[in-house]
């Protein structure tokens, strides 16, 4: 199976990185994982609704262009389904039973996705109702993914 991150923005912090780092290593024995980092839009201070949108959508157009038709497509989204560790792992599993050889999971900007994007999606995720730094949101789905292996494969993780 190969799993893509699209996602927007580029990570700033080194700590972030040596975390991405450490579970594109680990993830290496399991799956082929490609990181695919498009620009983020500046937003100024103050911005209105449409300006917001505007941004969202020019952010939604670099996100489409590394999406493929055939893609199993997971957005992150707030609004989308809150699920456990094991049936997030269950879940991949019965992508790569039924033939989804390719997942692609979106990470949106600070402003969140457009909703072409959204629209995209075969499946929405939440993490959780609360809204988190995108890069740290990189690190927590690059764990999660790890632990959803791990538990694919009958091999211990922490509970």
């Amino acid at each position: 199976m190969k799993i893509t991150l699209a996602v927007v923005g580029k990570i700033k912090e080194k700590y972030f990185s040596q975390a991405v780092e450490e579970y594109v290593k680990r993830l290496g024995r399991y799956v082929k994982l490609e990181i695919i980092e498009v620009a983020d839009e500046k937003t100024p201070d103050g911005a209105s609704e449409a300006l917001e949108d505007q941004i969202r959508y020019k952010e939604a157009q670099r996100l489409q262009k590394v999406i493929q038709e055939d893609d199993y497509v997971i957005t992150l989204e707030i609004n989308g389904e809150m699920v456990d560790s094991v049936a997030l792992s269950e879940k991949l599993e019965q992508l790569g039973v039924a033939g989804h050889s390719a997942v692609t999971f979106v990470i949106g900007g600070s402003l969140g996705l457009h909703e072409s994007v959204s629209k995209r999606a075969d499946w929405r995720l939440s993490f959780s109702p609360m809204t988190f730094p995108h890069q740290l949101m990189r690190v927590i789905l690059l764990e999660q993914i790890y632990r959803s292996f791990r538990i694919i494969n009958h091999e211990p993780y922490h509970k």
